[in-house]
């Protein structure tokens, strides 16, 4: 099979790739926690498996990327992904039960552990002071593939029955996997010296990734409380349909797509990267807590617009902060460490928010995710922007 002749065909195929395994990803995320409820699982039950898929990567990230920065390798594990996404999918479609319901997120958890790999891949092909621009680039193509992959479920279940979501994802994840044999591993990592286990300490308790991965876990923790854990749900409770929960995913998806691709391009650059994190946990805070007071589906549809649009501009911005001050050597393993600290909020969040909404109804899920923004907005302004702030008062004064 030959490979792509130039970088820029690489560079095409990866964001192909990306894209279809993002897809394949999230092709039964909307339809998952109402599939749960039909199958006869608590509020409690639904949380943990859709808790287990977090769980996984705390587990599986940081070793697939110390691995994958020893081995000098990103190809590799961009097609276990492929290949273990397709798995996750099939686990789905063998039978109509918890217990395969919850082996499937758990495949696709490991699927998932992968994506330090992809990212790293990515960031390879943009010169280093870059890290912003293709970080933006990246999550925009991960906006891009969530959104076709979660836009096609409601119709899917719809003309197919529960069952058709899930082949469809294993169809699409084999696609991404043959178009993966086209990929060529950069040059440069190759050519590099191999990292050393006795630097992967050095990595974890570097300050800046630390902070960076507490936010994250914060805004993943949200993420999947709402849109990708429980909105699904709350949608259905306010009598929508699988039209109207393909409505719903498009009213969160487009918004959060466009502030992946403008945040790194035009907002961070011209009012400053943390400026802009504060403003999206602040808000998408609001847009959470918001969701337990709506009454009606065309509200519901706003609040998730806005949410959408405010969470796509953290995301982002987190991730090139957590890998640009390392060498290309170590990203694998910063990017490994990272992913697996903000897959605790993927676990967390979901499986504390499916306690509670045992305990007080689905509304409580929600004041839940709106406390976590809260939290991380306060963080971001002590950790980061005080001491800005204080750094340019004290530039002013030595000036005058």
């Amino acid at each position: 099979m030959k490979f792509p002749a130039s970088g820029r065909a690489n560079h095409t195929v990866l964001a192909l790739v990306t894209i279809l395994y993002w897809s394949s990803l999230y092709v039964y995320v909307p339809i998952l926690s109402p599939y749960l409820l039909h199958l006869g699982a608590s509020y409690s039950m639904a949380g943990v498996v859709l808790g287990s898929y977090g769980l996984t990567q705390i587990c599986l990230r940081l070793p697939i990327g110390v691995s994958s920065d020893r081995m000098k390798r990103r190809k590799p594990y961009v097609l276990l992904g492929m290949l273990t996404t397709a798995l996750s999918c099939l686990c789905f479609a063998w039978g109509e039960q918890i217990g395969w319901v919850l082996v499937g997120r758990i495949v696709s958890g490991l699927a998932a552990s992968t994506w330090a790999p992809f990212t790293v891949m990515y960031a390879g092909m943009y010169r280093s002071d870059q890290a912003t621009r293709a970080m933006g680039s990246i999550s925009l193509l991960t906006a891009f593939g969530q959104m076709i992959g979660m836009s096609l479920s409601g119709y899917l279940v719809k003309t197919g029955g529960w069952s058709s979501v899930f082949w469809t994802g294993s169809v699409i994840a084999f696609t991404g996997f043959v178009l993966a044999l086209l990929l060529k591993e950069p040059k440069e990592s190759i050519d590099r010296a191999p990292m050393q286990y006795s630097e992967v300490l050095p990595v974890m308790k570097d300050s800046l990734l630390q902070k960076v991965a507490t936010l994250s876990i914060l805004a993943h923790s949200v993420l999947f409380i709402t849109m990708f854990g429980f909105t699904p749900s709350y949608a259905v409770s306010l009598g929508a349909d699988e039209v109207s929960l393909t409505l719903l995913v498009v009213a969160f998806m487009i918004p959060h797509a466009v502030s992946n691709f403008i945040t790194g391009r035009i907002l961070a650059p011209r009012f400053g990267a943390w400026p802009v994190v504060l403003i999206g946990f602040l808000f998408s805070a609001i847009c959470s807590a918001a969701t337990s007071i709506v009454t009606d589906y065309s509200l519901l549809v706003l609040t998730q617009a806005l949410n959408g649009f405010f969470q796509g501009l953290h995301f982002p911005l987190l991730l090139a902060r957590a890998i640009q001050h390392f060498p290309e050597e170590k990203r694998a393993t910063a990017m490994g460490f990272y992913q697996a600290l903000y897959a605790f909020g993927m676990f967390a969040g979901p499986f504390l928010a499916g306690g509670l909404n045992e305990w007080a109804g689905l509304r409580s899920g929600f004041y839940f995710a709106g406390i976590l923004g809260m939290v991380a907005a306060c963080l971001t302004f002590f950790w980061f922007l005080r001491g800005l702030r204080s750094a340019v008062t004290l530039k002013r004064a030595s000036a005058e």
